[in-house]
């Protein structure tokens, strides 16, 4: 078929992420001998630079990580909620959802630490080393891409009234930055330096790491966060109001390791993080899927993911949550044959609009009370939120992309992606996101600012995803790994919130059941093939909307498809051709030691490299 690119192979190192100045810098590392968790933090802190408006170094990053020889780990990098954030704090302020911007709906920041983790236990690098690209680009300069010029652009009046600490950085001469010209962050390669500085002489590679780390959780860098979330910020209630972070809750929290949750199917096995993050839900919906699939793309196709997808959204909803124990989450029985051909039974020839979450075990399911609004489309209030749409801005779409803001901060930002797999065969893949430019005012002494995920909580007790102290949001940030009899051979993943798992379920079986290239994975026919999502089950962002029956598909999908997916009651909304999804995919194949890689050509800024 034909693609919008080659599908990268080589045997050296290949990189996939969604800008390429981060590939070329992952790169590079590879280049001067550094192995895939050396890139693979080299190009974070490169995303943090570049893609301000998609993720920084106080939001998230839950990581998938198969070291050659070794097992998946996932290695969270989601922080929790504060001690002070609990349901009865956030109601006696008068509120009935966590803000979707403002240091209200800040957690403990956990993408730092967790790729400072990932440096001192699997990388080979010393931290400057590794740090230096990021330096660079906020010190030196870069390129902006569009959508973080037209982001800025959307938040002028926001910065210029209120986040005047965020107008210091993004609108440096008095407008927001332009393509084509430099665009610098002097205050954030100020803070690397100064932590670099105060790290050196703590010993070896390994002591440095941990002193940089310390110094993030206490050190100069802790002081100015908990400043931060006490200082009044207008936020999407209207109201300017304090955070609850806290010394304490910064020096109390580490990122860590866990075993993934996992899924066989037809000779593959998928890891996901756990239930704190909607990942198992493409865990579900493979679960779902009958032994013999209808032809790849046709309206029969389509109809069956997209009702598979609101079983497995609704069960998310009812079930997922950092909570402890098969009791509280009981994934095993949500990924049992027996319970996946009850839930089998429930699609039909009609499009579901319906919210039907299951009852595994036996087990009562347990859904907010805000759970099933639905979204509107009243001037100044679209109920699907905050937060990480898809990556398209049509005005035929029902959930239109970043950026589109409202006068308090309401603004919807997305998220970055990063695979590697290197000549050794250790693969990572990545999502980083939060601490979004339009999330919260810029950290004056810091040049970042705070995160927004606690806002995927709900303010009622009880439920799996409740907000509560010391416990994870559960995040719509899902990276993917694949096993081939037991062996990995694929990391990939997308940006894009609730749609995350969608689009990867049907990248994944684009690759396993489609024709292959060159004697390897078709990865760019596989992200390049037209894509969709539903929106039939509450979105994880302020203020939790749905849109039951939803699907909008890429204009590229069949006029035929479309008009059966109507005819089976489907609401189809067909956006641009290129609207759907941010894919980036390696591979290794084990028997020969081929790697491949492939990147997203929507949005024009994700790039594959390698050699």
């Amino acid at each position: 078929m034909f693609t919008t690119r080659p599908t990268l192979q080589g045997t050296f190192g290949m990189v996939s992420s969604t800008h390429w100045l981060a590939s070329q810098s992952a790169m590079a590392v590879l280049e001067d001998g550094g192995n895939a968790y050396d890139a693979a933090v080299a190009g974070a802190f490169v995303l943090h630079v570049v893609e301000p408006h998609l993720n920084g170094p106080a939001g998230e990053a839950p990581i998938l990580l198969a070291p050659a020889g070794g097992e998946v780990r996932v290695l969270c990098g989601q922080g929790v909620a504060p001690a002070g954030a609990t349901v009865a704090h956030y109601r006696g302020l008068g509120l009935d959802l966590v803000p979707g911007t403002g240091p209200l709906a800040a957690a403990v920041p956990g993408a730092f630490d967790a790729w400072l983790l990932l440096l001192r236990d699997h990388g080979t690098k010393p931290l400057a080393d590794v740090l230096k690209y990021a330096v660079g680009y906020a010190e030196d300069g870069h390129p902006p891409v569009e959508r973080f010029a037209e982001t800025v652009a959307t938040v002028r009046e926001l910065f210029e009234t209120e986040w005047t600490s965020s107008a210091e950085v993004y609108l440096p001469d008095g407008r927001p930055p332009r393509p084509g010209a430099l665009f610098r962050n002097p205050a954030l390669a100020a803070t690397w330096r100064r932590l670099l500085a105060e790290a050196a002489g703590a010993g070896d590679r390994e002591a440095e790491i941990d002193a940089a780390r310390e110094i993030w959780r206490s050190g100069f860098v802790a002081e100015a966060l908990v400043r931060q979330a006490g200082r009044p910020t207008l936020d999407t209630s209207g109201e300017r109001r304090t955070g609850t972070l806290t010394a304490d809750d910064l020096a109390g929290w580490s990122a860590h390791y866990e075993a993934p949750a996992t899924y066989d199917w037809n000779g593959w096995t998928l890891c996901k993080a756990g239930p704190w993050s909607q990942g198992p839900a493409l865990l579900q919906q493979l679960a779902l899927l009958p032994p013999e699939l209808p032809a790849h793309g046709s309206a029969d196709y389509v109809h069956l993911l997209v009702e598979g997808c609101k079983l497995a959204m609704a069960d998310r909803e009812a079930w997922y949550g950092d909570a402890h124990g098969a009791d509280e989450v009981p994934l095993d029985d949500l990924l049992s044959p027996e319970y996946n051909a009850q839930r089998r039974a429930l699609v039909g020839d009609r499009a579901s609009f319906e919210l039907r979450p299951g009852a595994p075990g036996g087990r009562a399911p347990r859904i907010s009370a805000r759970a099933r609004v639905a979204a509107v489309e009243a001037e100044g209030f679209d109920a699907l939120g905050v937060g990480e749409p898809t990556v398209a801005k049509s005005p035929t779409s029902p959930v239109p992309g970043e950026p589109d803001v409202s006068a308090d901060g309401g603004t919807r930002g997305d998220t970055c992606h990063l695979d590697i797999v290197d000549r050794w065969g250790n693969m990572l893949s990545a999502t980083p996101s939060g601490g979004w430019l339009q999330s919260n005012p810029v950290v004056p002494e810091l040049g970042f600012p705070l995160g927004t995920r606690l806002q995927m909580t709900w303010l009622e007790e009880g439920l799996p995803n409740s907000l509560t102290p010391g416990r994870r949001p559960r995040t719509t940030l899902t990276p993917s790994l694949a096993l081939r009899d037991g062996v990995p051979v694929m990391a990939f993943g997308t940006p894009g919130g609730d749609q995350q798992d969608q689009w990867q379920l049907h990248f994944f079986l684009a690759v396993a059941l489609r024709a292959r290239v060159r004697g390897g994975l078709d990865l760019q026919g596989a992200i390049d093939a037209p894509n969709w999502h539903n929106d039939s089950f509450p979105g994880s962002f302020f203020p939790r909307g749905m849109r039951a029956g939803s699907v909008t598909v890429e204009s590229r999908v069949p006029e035929g498809v479309v008009e059966e997916l109507r005819r089976r009651g489907h609401d189809v909304t067909v956006g641009d051709a290129w609207s759907e999804g941010r894919l980036c995919a390696v591979a290794r194949d084990p028997e020969t030691g081929v790697l491949s890689a492939a990147a997203n050509p929507r949005g024009m800024q994700g790039y594959a490299v390698g050699r």
